[in-house]
C-alpha cells in the first residue's frame, strides 16, 4: 500500500474478494472523492450521514476508513494540468474494490473526454444501476408517481461512449467514410455524404449479456416480476437489434425456468420495448416494469428521465459496478455556480452511499440512511431546489439538511 504517491491509506483493512462475493471486514476501506463544484459539500453531508448511520446501528464494531482519491479537477492540482484521472486513483479503486464520488466536471464539445466515462473503462465497470422510485413529500410531475419503482441496468463500457468518433473533414473521417461507402455501393445502398462527422457505436454479445445477466441475478434476488429490455433495434438491427436477441437467448441458455419470456412460466419475466415508446411507458404506466436492461446511450437518457418523474436528479442513487469494483456516485452535475454557498442538495450521494452499504452486507444501516431521508422530505425538511416545489416545505442549507438526517438517524 505505501507504493502511492499522494494518497494516504488509513488504518483499516481491505475488503477482499471470496467465493460468495465479498469479504468485508468490520473496518473497511473505502476509497472517495469528494468532486468538483459542490462535490466537497455534498461529501462531507455524505460522510456524515453514513458515519452517524454505521455508529448508530453497530455501536462502534464497525466503521469505515475513508481514504481520499483524486479524479477531475482536484487531481490536476496536485498531479499536474490536463491529468484529471491518475493512474494510481484508478489503482487505489482496484484494490479497495469500493469507492464512491461526487460530481466530476464533463467539458462539452472539445476539451478532454468525460472523466466518468474513462473511470468506467478503466475498471470495467460495466453495469450502470440506478433505482428510481418515489419518496413521499416531494414533488412530481405526475398524478400517481408512487407507481415508478423500478431499477434501470445500463450497460456502460460500448456503444457510442467508448469515443471512437472523428471530426469532420479529418483523415480518419474520410478513411472511414471511403471504407463504409464502398461496402454501401457493392450492396447498392446509398453512400454516406463525404465530409460527415464519424462516430462508431460498438455493441458486443459478451458486453450485452454480461450486462443483461446482472438484471436477471438482480430480479430474481430481489422478487421483482419483470425485466424490460429497452432498444432501438427496429431501426439499429445490427446493434440494438442485436442487444435484443441476445437478452432472449440468455435467457433461454443460462436462466431457464427463472426468466422466461411466457408470462406465468417463470419468476421473472423478460420482455422487450422499442426506446421510444419506453419512454411513453414511463410517464403513462410505470408500473409495468420492474428492472429495465438498456445499451449506454438508451440507458442514460432513461435513468435521467425517469429521475425527473420523482423530484429530479437531486434525489437520484447510482452506481456503476463490475465484476471487481464498484463506484457509487451523484448522478448530477458539478453545478459551480452554486459552489460554496451552502445550497446544494446531498440527497443523491447520500442515496448512492446508502446503496454502497447495501453492496457491502451493511444493510441495517443503509435501511436506517434510507429511513433518515424519507422521514425528513415527509416532513417538508428539505434543500431549496426541492422545497421551492413543495408548499409549506422548509427549505433548508445543505448543512441544516444534513443535520435533521443525522437527528433522525440518532431518533432511529
Amino acid at each position: 500500500m505505501s507504493d502511492f504517491e499522494h494518497i494516504n491509506i488509513p488504518d483499516g483493512d481491505i475488503i477482499e474478494m471470496g467465493t460468495n462475493g465479498l469479504v468485508v471486514p468490520d473496518r473497511p476501506m473505502i476509497a472517495f472523492i469528494p468532486g468538483d463544484g459542490i462535490g466537497p459539500e455534498v461529501w462531507q453531508a455524505a460522510r456524515r450521514i453514513l458515519d452517524a448511520a454505521v455508529e448508530t446501528v453497530y455501536g462502534g464494531e464497525k466503521s469505515i476508513a475513508w481514504c481520499e482519491v483524486f479524479a477531475g479537477q482536484s487531481a490536476a492540482g496536485i498531479y499536474g494540468e490536463g491529468i484529471l484521472l491518475p493512474d494510481e486513483t484508478i489503482e487505489a479503486i482496484r484494490r479497495f474494490r469500493v469507492a464512491i464520488k461526487g460530481p466530476l466536471t464533463t467539458p462539452v464539445g472539445g476539451g478532454a473526454r468525460s472523466v466518468n466515462v474513462a473511470m468506467r473503462l478503466a475498471l470495467d465497470l460495466y453495469a450502470g444501476v440506478r433505482p428510481v422510485r418515489y419518496l413521499p413529500g416531494t414533488a412530481s410531475p405526475m398524478k400517481n408517481p408512487e407507481k415508478v419503482d423500478l431499477v434501470i441496468f445500463r450497460e456502460n463500457t460500448e456503444d457510442v461512449y467508448v469515443g471512437a468518433e472523428w471530426p469532420a473533414g479529418s483523415t480518419q473521417a474520410e478513411t472511414i467514410l471511403d471504407c463504409a461507402n464502398a461496402l454501401l455501393d457493392a450492396e447498392k445502398r446509398s453512400g454516406l455524404a463525404k465530409g460527415s462527422g464519424v462516430g462508431v457505436k460498438p455493441m458486443s454479445e459478451t458486453a450485452s449479456k454480461r450486462l443483461i445477466r446482472r438484471a436477471f441475478e438482480f430480479a430474481l434476488a430481489q422478487g421483482r416480476p419483470s425485466v424490460t429490455l429497452v432498444h432501438k433495434g427496429n431501426i439499429m438491427k445490427c446493434t440494438e437489434g442485436a442487444f435484443r436477441r441476445w437478452g432472449y437467448e440468455l435467457a433461454q441458455e443460462e436462466f431457464a425456468g427463472r426468466v422466461s419470456a411466457e408470462p406465468g412460466h417463470a419468476p421473472v419475466l423478460v420482455k422487450d420495448r422499442i426506446a421510444d415508446a419506453m419512454f411513453q411507458d414511463l410517464i403513462l404506466t410505470p408500473e409495468n416494469h420492474s428492472v429495465l436492461a438498456a445499451p449506454n446511450l438508451n440507458g442514460d437518457y432513461l435513468s435521467d428521465a425517469a429521475a425527473a418523474l420523482v423530484g429530479g436528479l437531486g434525489l437520484s442513487p447510482g452506481a456503476n459496478i463490475g465484476d471487481e469494483a464498484a463506484v457509487f456516485e451523484a448522478v448530477h452535475g458539478a453545478a459551480p455556480d452554486i459552489a460554496g454557498k451552502n445550497m446544494a442538495n446531498p440527497a443523491s450521494l447520500i442515496l448512492s452511499g446508502c446503496e454502497m452499504l447495501k453492496h457491502i452486507g451493511w444493510f441495517k444501516a443503509a435501511d436506517v440512511v434510507f429511513e433518515s431521508v424519507c422521514k425528513a422530505l415527509s416532513n417538508g425538511e428539505m434543500t431549496g431546489d426541492l422545497a421551492k416545489w413543495v408548499p409549506g416545505a422548509k427549505s433548508l442549507s445543505c448543512t441544516a439538511f444534513t443535520d435533521a438526517l443525522i437527528n433522525h438517524i440518532r431518533g432511529h
